[in-house]
């Protein structure tokens, strides 16, 4: 065969010809040990991610709002607690609130739900009780499925110890990762933060204690 018109013969072009076919193979080949190595980062389905596998995503209505604040033209405060119930504290809270006749928003821990319903059972009247997660870990450090099952087993206690199914979530420590995003969306929760939080270790002092709050 006469060489082409860039001087190419046949052996050039079964050369070259060969090389691209080894590059995409190469190619193909690291990208599968990259996924394999991969597989459980953020790209893929891990903390960071707001997503979960190739197919539709189960996210409820499809949207997610977060909310630090609300506006508004009258003088009010949003009280929020988190951690709880704990049989120490809890029912001094809602002592206080009845006497004032002050309404607040709960953010419980399944497990403590679970372990000390007796504490608040029939006492939530009037209150809003939102997901905590279960036992209080930091949930963007968790890949999607995980991130789910821990606040598919809060929700549940939380909808067994008060009949309604939480509507609001908030992530311990208010971190939010991206599998916290996706749970949130598949569970059709609105993410509640805070704008102002009182923490505990800068009241040294107080001898009656202070329960973990936000506004």
């Amino acid at each position: 065969m006469a060489e082409g018109a860039g001087g190419w013969g046949r052996r050039d072009l079964l050369r070259r010809g060969l090389l691209v076919a080894g590059g995409v193979a190469v190619g193909a080949g690291m990208s599968e040990a990259w996924r394999i190595t991969h597989r459980r980062m953020s790209i893929t389905g891990g903390p960071a991610s707001a997503t979960l596998g190739n197919g539709q995503q189960d996210v409820g209505s499809g949207a997610l709002e977060v909310v630090w604040s609300g506006r508004t033209n009258q003088r009010l405060v949003a009280l929020t607690f988190d951690d709880g119930p704990a049989p120490q504290w809890t029912p001094m809270v809602l002592d206080t609130l009845a006497q004032h006749r002050v309404p607040a928003t709960f953010f419980m821990v399944g497990a403590q739900v679970r372990r000390h319903a007796d504490v608040v059972r029939d006492r939530l009247d009037g209150h809003e009780v939102g997901n905590h997660s279960w036992e209080h870990r930091d949930l963007a450090e968790l890949d999607a499925a995980e991130a789910y099952g821990d606040l598919r087993r809060s929700h549940d206690a939380i909808a067994d110890l008060t009949g309604v199914p939480p509507a609001l979530l908030r992530p311990p420590y208010g971190h939010l990762g991206g599998a916290v995003l996706h749970t949130a969306a598949r569970l059709d929760y609105r993410l509640l933060l805070w704008s102002l939080q009182m923490v505990e270790r800068e009241f040294p002092g107080r001898a009656d204690g202070w329960s973990h709050c936000g506004v």
